[in-house]
C-alpha cells in the first residue's frame, strides 16, 4: 500500500511542527462552496465593522450629546446619538445572523461531504485493510473526528476570523488614539506569543492521543455489541463492561491532560493580555487627568480595550479548537490517503458474453495472506473448470478452499501464477465487471437492516417485486417470508436476528439466484439448514446450477456427491481429483473423510 500497512492509520503520530496547517486538508471540501465562503466572510467583516463603529458612536454621544446649553436641544442631540447607536446595533444583529446561518450551513455541508468521502473510500478498501483495522476505529473517524471538523468549519473558524478582525481593528484604533502607550502594550504582547506556541503544540499532541483513546473505546463497543449472544452465553458481561470502563478511563485521563494544558494556555493568554491592556488603560486615564484627551475619547478607549481583550480571549479558545480539529483532520486525511492494493486496471479488458457459464482457471497459483506472510495458503495450485461444470472443493479446515473463492472475487492478488475468468486474467478486468459475473452464498449469511424484499433485491437492485418473489420461491424462502407479520415488507432486524439460521441462509441463496450470474460460488450454502430444508434448498440449488458454472465448498460430503468433479485440497495443494465414486474407492484423503461421515 502506498502509505504503509493499515495499522499505521492509528499509530502514526504527526510531526508537532505541522500545527493547524493540517487543516489545509479540508481545502478540497471547502473549494466547491467558495461563493458561500465569500458571502460568509463579507457578513463576518460587516459584523466586525459594526462592532468597531460602536465605540465611535459612543464617543460622539459622550462628547457631543451634552454640548448644547438648552435642555431641549440637548435631549434632541442625545436622541439622535441613541438612534445612531441603535442603528449600529441593528446592523450588528443583521450581519451576525447572516454570518451564523451561512457558516453553520457550510459546517453541516462540508462535514456531510467529508463523512461521505471517508465512508465511500473505506468501503472500497480490500479485505487486507480490515484485517488490521478495527471497525470501531473507522466509526470513530466517521463520527468523533468529523464532528470536531464540523465545530471548526461551522463555528470556531468564523468566530476566530471575526474576533481577529475585531481585535486588529480595535488595536489599530488604540494605536491611532494612543500610539505611544499601545506600542508599549504590543511589545509586552509579543512576549506572550512564544509560550503560547509551546502550549499549543502540547495541546495538539494530546488532542490526537485523546481521539485515539476514544477510537479504542468505540472499537471495543462495536466488537462486543456484534457478539452479544456469545458474551452473554459465557456470562462475560461484567468482564466486557470492565474492559470498556478501562478504555474509557484511559480516554478520560488523556482528555483531562489535554484539558489541563489547554486551560493553562487560555489562562496564560488572557492574564498576560489583560495585564498588558490594563497598563494601556491606566496610561489613558492619566492622559485624561492631564487634559490631553476627552472623556469621550477615554470611553472609546475603554470599549476598544474590552473588544480587544475579549477578542484575544475568544481567539485563545478558538486556537484550542483548531488544534483539536487539526488532529482530527490528520486522521481523516490519513484514511483518505490510503490506497487499496486491489484496484481496477487503467485500461480494463472487456469480458466476452457467456452462455452456459464461465470458465475458471488457476494456474500455478501461490498465495499468502498479508497478515501471515510467512505461511503460504496455496502452493503452486492448478485448477481448470469448464463452463457449466459443477466442481466441489473439499478438504480439512485451512486447506485453502475459501481462499480460492477470495482470489476469484479478487479480494486479494496472488503472489505468483494467474487467476483467469473466461480466459482473461482477473487483474485485467474491472472489479465491477468481474464481480458482476459472480454470485456467492457465504457460510455466514449476511442480512441487512431492511425488509425481506430489499434484502433479496440486494442481489440485483433493479429487479421487480415479481422477480424477487420468484427467486425466493426457487430458494424455498417464499413460504416463511409470507408467514412473517408483514410478508416481504417485514423488517428482519439487525443482522437478521428475527430469522433462524436456516431462514437467513435461504434469503442469502435467493439473493444470489436473483443476481443470476454465470459463475456461482457456494460456501457451505446448506450448512445452517435442517434435513428437510436442506433437501428443498439442495433441489433449488441444483436447478440454479443449470446453465452456469458452480464451485461448491462443503464439509458435508453428502451435498457434493452429484458434482461433476470433486477436488480435494490439503495444505494448499490438490491431492486428489475425481467423482465421488472414484475418490471413495481410491483409499485416499477423500475416502477417509467419507468414511468418517457415512459409516456412522
Amino acid at each position: 500500500m502506498a502509505t504503509g500497512s493499515p495499522s499505521s492509520v492509528r499509530t502514526t503520530t504527526p510531526a508537532p511542527g505541522k500545527n493547524v496547517k493540517s487543516l489545509s486538508g479540508l481545502f478540497p471540501f471547502l473549494y466547491p462552496y467558495r461563493v458561500r465562503i465569500g458571502l460568509a466572510i463579507v457578513f463576518l467583516v460587516m459584523a466586525a465593522v459594526s462592532t468597531l463603529v460602536f465605540p465611535v458612536a459612543l464617543k460622539s454621544l459622550i462628547d457631543q450629546g451634552f454640548v448644547a446649553a438648552d435642555p431641549g436641544a440637548r435631549v434632541m442631540a442625545m436622541r439622535e446619538h441613541f438612534f445612531a447607536l441603535f442603528g449600529v446595533g441593528a446592523a450588528l444583529g443583521l450581519f451576525s445572523a447572516l454570518r451564523f446561518y451561512t457558516v453553520s450551513w457550510l459546517g453541516e455541508r462540508v462535514t456531510a461531504d467529508l463523512r461521505n468521502a471517508v465512508y465511500s473510500h473505506v468501503v472500497k478498501q480490500s479485505p487486507e485493510f480490515f484485517e488490521t483495522t478495527q471497525t470501531g476505529e473507522v466509526l470513530s473517524r466517521l463520527t468523533t473526528d468529523t464532528t470536531l471538523v464540523q465545530t471548526v468549519v461551522g463555528s470556531s473558524l468564523s468566530m476566530g476570523l471575526r474576533n481577529a478582525v475585531m481585535g486588529m481593528g480595535a488595536m489599530a484604533m488604540l494605536i491611532i488614539t494612543n500610539p505611544l502607550v499601545m506600542t508599549q502594550v504590543l511589545g509586552i504582547l509579543v512576549i506572550v506569543v512564544a509560550p503560547s506556541l509551546y502550549f499549543g503544540r502540547r495541546v495538539r499532541k494530546l488532542s490526537r492521543a485523546s481521539q485515539d483513546r476514544v477510537a479504542d473505546s468505540s472499537a471495543i463497543a462495536a466488537e462486543v455489541l456484534n457478539a452479544i449472544p456469545v458474551v452473554q452465553s459465557y456470562t462475560q458481561e461484567a468482564r466486557e463492561a470492565q474492559r470498556f470502563d478501562t478504555s474509557t478511563e484511559n480516554a478520560f485521563g488523556t482528555a483531562i491532560k489535554r484539558t489541563r494544558m489547554r486551560a493553562v494556555l487560555v489562562g496564560f493568554i488572557i492574564t498576560a493580555t489583560f495585564g498588558a491592556l490594563l497598563w494601556g488603560l491606566y496610561q489613558g486615564t492619566q492622559a485624561v487627568a492631564r487634559g490631553e484627551i476627552t472623556a469621550g475619547h477615554l470611553g472609546q478607549t475603554v470599549v476598544y480595550v474590552i473588544i480587544f481583550v475579549s477578542s484575544v480571549a475568544v481567539l485563545s479558545e478558538v486556537y484550542g479548537d483548531l488544534l483539536r480539529a487539526a488532529g482530527a483532520t490528520e486522521r481523516l486525511m490519513e484514511l483518505l490517503a490510503l490506497q487499496s492494493p486491489i484496484a481496477s486496471p487503467a485500461r480494463p479488458v472487456a469480458l466476452a458474453p457467456t452462455r452456459g457459464g464461465s470458465s475458471v482457471a488457476l494456474r500455478d497459483v501461490t498465495f499468502r495472506y498479508p497478515s501471515r506472510p510467512n505461511q503460504p495458503t496455496l502452493m503452486h495450485l492448478d485448477l481448470e473448470v469448464k463452463p457449466g461444470e459443477t466442481v466441489a472443493l473439499v478438504g480439512p479446515s485451512g486447506a485453502g478452499k475459501s481462499t480460492v473463492f477470495q482470489l476469484l472475487l479478487r479480494f486479494y492478488d496472488v503472489a505468483s501464477g494467474q487467476v483467469l475468468l473466461d480466459g482473461v486474467p482477473v487483474t485485467d478486468v474491472s472489479l465491477d465487471a468481474l464481480r458482476e459475473r459472480i454470485g456467492i452464498v457465504p457460510q455466514d449469511s449476511v442480512i441487512f437492516s431492511a425488509n425481506a424484499m430489499e434484502n433479496i433485491r440486494y442481489g440485483r437492485p433493479q429487479a421487480s417485486d415479481a422477480e424477487v418473489m420468484a427467486a425466493a420461491k426457487a430458494a424455498f424462502a417464499h413460504d416463511f417470508i409470507m408467514a412473517l407479520p408483514e410478508g416481504y415488507e417485514t423488517f428482519l432486524g439487525e443482522r437478521g436476528v428475527r430469522l433462524s439460521g436456516g431462514q437467513r441462509q435461504r434469503v442469502s441463496i435467493a439473493r444470489a439466484m436473483l443476481k443470476n450470474p454465470p459463475l456461482l460460488l457456494l460456501d457451505e450454502a446448506t450448512s445452517a439448514l435442517d434435513a428437510e430444508s436442506e433437501r428443498m434448498v439442495q433441489a433449488a440449488l441444483e436447478s440454479a446450477m443449470k446453465d452456469r458454472t458452480t464451485l461448491v465448498i462443503a464439509h458435508r460430503l453428502a451435498t457434493v456427491q452429484r458434482a461433476d468433479r470433486i477436488v480435494v485440497l490439503e495444505a494448499g495443494q490438490i491431492v486428489e481429483t475425481g467423482t465421488h465414486a472414484e475418490l471413495s474407492a481410491s483409499g485416499g484423503l477423500y475416502s477417509r473423510l467419507a468414511a468418517l461421515q457415512f459409516d456412522r
